[in-house]
């Protein structure tokens, strides 16, 4: 993996003033002093063939996430949680996840479950009587949980301990972005002390 760099500024604009209006820290963090910019994306250049259809794909950037999403475990292993939500999302009983683990042995997450589609499943595997409308904490977690497993099973990493919240991240509560992306980093902030429980 490789953390993309690029330049699109040419010599004549390079004497200009460059970057965030009235702010050199920030311009700082992401262009150096050459004129390259860091994007933040991680990717990989796709190798050369000589033969089959991909000899035409050779050179081709391919992105596979942000660099400030990348998860470093306390093991030093460098962790893209976007692969785990991708698989985890298939899942009918999950509506939101977020993958965690910084400086942590182990990863987690913190999901948000589809309770309708959680409590019909437990009614169809007789978990709970079919006239039941709720379902308890624990047998929501464990079959969240084992969906989970089913779907990432096929993944690099695999989650540890999870937390299942009730309240959907949104743009109103400022967990999700506008293009409805979640913000991972407000997320991890807003549960803190949940997360740093989980690996107690």
């Amino acid at each position: 993996m490789i953390e993309l760099l690029v330049t699109t500024v040419p010599d004549a604009f390079k004497k200009k003033s460059l970057g965030y209006y009235n702010n050199p820290a920030a311009t700082k963090q992401v262009l150096d002093e050459d004129g390259w910019l860091s994007t933040g994306d991680i990717g990989w250049i796709a190798p050369h063939h000589s033969t089959g259809r991909s000899r035409r794909c050779g050179g081709v950037i391919v992105l596979e996430g942000r660099a400030k999403d990348t998860i470093v475990l306390s093991t030093g292993e460098n962790v893209e949680p976007v692969e785990l939500e991708e698989a985890a999302m298939r899942s009918s009983l999950i509506q939101q996840i977020v993958v965690v683990g910084q400086d942590q042995r182990r990863l987690g997450a913190i999901i948000v479950p589809n309770k309708e589609e959680v409590l019909l499943a437990a009614k169809k595997l007789s978990i709970v009587d079919v006239n039941a409308s709720e379902l308890s904490m624990d047998k929501m977690k464990n079959l969240v949980y084992a969906d989970l497993r089913r779907w990432t099973t096929g993944c690099s990493f695999q989650i540890g301990p999870i937390l299942i919240v009730d309240e959907p991240f949104t743009i109103d509560s400022g967990l999700m972005t506008p293009t409805m992306k979640i913000r991972r980093d407000r997320v991890v902030a807003q549960y803190k002390e949940q997360i740093h429980s989980l690996y107690k």
